[in-house]
């Protein structure tokens, strides 16, 4: 399989650059301007766009997120593939995944954002030189192995700074020794102190977002569930998703059980929200590895739109 469009093809060979995914989102529009819009829905710590697709009504749309951690940029790479797959097949009036994608857009909308955290994906991707002005204190930071990054440019994991038991993961943090900003696992001085927390946070609650899914890597697993507010139709949901991808259905633990963005979906908007960890092996994947895992996920990508 190779993207429809050539610019989005040529991305799909290279590391997801902020640039990149800037040049592949606009190529889109421009390919598809009857079904297609981009936008940004706010800044990063550097002051990079956080750019959005969106397909069909943007209120009380269904959210596809990647790129939430700097070294797991495949998933960035993932959700432009799809977008390119979507666009076409609504366009062509052909069938994704045997699903007529023309008829059943009608009625619903997508928002696919790429990365929520670009300044991490440049760190991870091109070491303190993707940090701008905040490369001397990236480096003080990181001590060399850039490639494993996954915070944003102040060294706080977007995943841990979500409002949904900050407190408690906060604790837990500490007791592990993090206290401070890291390449990975440090929670921030509060919830939603970052600027990309922030601005996903408003923008779900402004359109009124339907349901989300949040992708990562690696693991081939789903999570579904969060404290008491879980919806009653999420289990389904995720059955339904395992049952199209072979992902198995799994709870996370310790540190990754609370301050995530689907932990604060399901805890403040009393909605379902997914985390699907994407691929197996061991974090960068490769972007070998990109054509196995849509193909694989292409079917479930789909239905989490009908769903």
């Amino acid at each position: 399989m190779r993207a429809h469009l050539e610019e989005v093809e040529l991305l799909l060979r290279r590391p997801p650059t902020h640039c990149r995914v800037k040049e592949a989102l606009f190529a889109l529009r421009r390919a598809y301007p009857e079904q297609c819009r981009v936008f940004s829905i706010g800044r990063s710590v550097l002051g990079r766009e956080l750019y959005a697709a969106a397909v069909g009504d943007t209120r009380g749309a269904t959210l596809l997120m990647g790129g939430t951690h700097g070294l797991e940029w495949l998933t960035c790479l993932l959700m432009l593939r799809f977008l390119d797959d979507l666009l076409y097949s609504i366009a062509q009036n052909e069938r994704l995944a045997e699903i007529d994608v023309k008829k059943s857009m009608e009625t619903r909308g997508v928002i696919i954002l790429p990365a929520l955290n670009p300044d991490g994906i440049e760190i991870a991707l091109r070491g303190s030189a993707g940090a701008g002005s905040m490369g001397e204190r990236v480096q003080e930071i990181c001590c060399g192995n850039y490639r494993l990054w996954q915070a944003n440019a102040r060294g706080v994991d977007l995943n841990h700074n979500f409002d949904a038991g900050w407190e408690t993961l906060h604790k837990m943090e500490e007791e592990a020794g993090i206290t401070g900003p890291a390449p990975t696992r440090y929670g921030g001085p509060r919830p939603e102190s970052e600027p990309e927390t922030r601005a996903i946070t408003a923008f779900c609650r402004e359109f009124a977002v339907r349901q989300a899914y949040a992708y990562h890597s690696q693991g081939e697993e789903i999570y579904y569930k969060y404290g008491e507010h879980t919806p009653t139709r999420s289990r389904l949901m995720a059955q339904l998703l395992a049952t199209s991808s072979g992902y198995r259905l799994m709870s996370p633990e310790g540190l990754a059980s609370h301050g995530g963005f689907k932990d604060w979906f399901i805890d403040k908007l009393r909605r379902p929200a997914f985390t699907i960890e994407i691929g197996k092996g061991k974090n960068p994947l490769p972007l070998c590895d990109l054509e196995p895992v849509y193909g694989r996920l292409r079917e479930m990508m789909m239905l989490s739109l009908l769903l």
